[in-house]
């Protein structure tokens, strides 16, 4: 993990906090503060580990600022504006309760603790929004991509707790994931961003700022006509993501094994 400075912000408001959450951080990346935060890989452009295990879990902060370039928030364009390193307070909020409905439908996913107002503008598709900051907790800080980053060590520790009894890894995690899956569109629910990024180590499914639910549905009709489509699409997503793990771990991935998975769960793959 690389160690970055914050700082501790004065003004602030809690506007979501979970009963059980004792402590809030409302740190902001900041060279000369005099906190500190940190990145487990190059990969997590926004997101820090804001205290290292406490209970057994990993504290993480997102939008908390850039974990590159000498700023902490980077407005990219003029014409098309988006800052990077920053999270609006409208998609914490979206993320913060969406990812509570999931967890509540026995899907494993990282444990909404709390979201910030920093009282801070950010730009969203070019309009000025106010910025907020989501703090969860996880098993494990690192996502499936980050499998470059994670010491090997740790992985393992990781890969032991999977319950894999003599199978393959990959088949482990596609019975977890094809499973997830059949519940999110069972519940009418579209993750929106399904890829390896999103699930841990542990199988941890996170990051629902983009989600959709029929409690939680998009304000914009347009995308709202678009969640039809977008939402057959999560089934090959998640196949990708099996089969990541699959060549991570150096497995051979049986594709008719994977594909009965999803048979069994009542997703048909129709070839042409």
């Amino acid at each position: 993990m690389q160690s970055f400075k914050a700082k501790l912000l004065t003004e602030y408001e809690i506007v979501h906090k979970c009963e059980k959450t004792t402590i809030i951080y409302p740190y902001i990346r900041d060279d000369i503060g005099t906190e500190h935060i940190f990145c487990v890989s190059p990969l997590h452009g926004r997101s820090f580990v804001l205290r290292h295990k406490r209970n057994g879990k990993w504290i993480i902060g997102k939008g908390n600022g850039l974990s590159y370039t000498s700023h902490s928030y980077l407005l990219t364009s003029l014409s098309y504006g988006e800052t990077w390193g920053g999270l609006t307070l409208e998609n914490a909020i979206r993320d913060y309760n969406i990812g509570n409905q999931v967890n509540k439908l026995g899907i494993k996913t990282n444990h909404m603790e709390g979201v910030i107002n920093i009282k801070k503008k950010i730009y969203s598709n070019g309009i000025e929004c106010q910025a907020g900051l989501l703090q969860y907790s996880v098993e494990c800080p690192y996502r499936l991509t980050d499998f470059g980053f994670i010491p090997k060590k740790e992985l393992h520790e990781y890969l032991d707790k999977w319950d894999v009894k003599g199978q393959e890894y990959y088949l482990y995690a596609a019975k977890i994931l094809i499973k997830n899956l059949r519940i999110l569109h069972d519940n009418h629910i579209m993750h929106n961003a399904m890829h390896a990024q999103n699930y841990t180590w542990s199988l941890e499914l996170l990051d629902f700022e983009a989600s959709r639910s029929n409690k939680y549905p998009f304000s914009n009709i347009d995308y709202e006509r678009c969640v039809p489509i977008l939402i057959e699409a999560e089934i090959l997503q998640t196949y990708e993501i099996i089969n990541y793990v699959s060549w991570c771990l150096g497995e051979t991935m049986d594709y008719s094994k994977v594909e009965s998975i999803f048979h069994d769960y009542g997703f048909v793959l129709m070839s042409i």
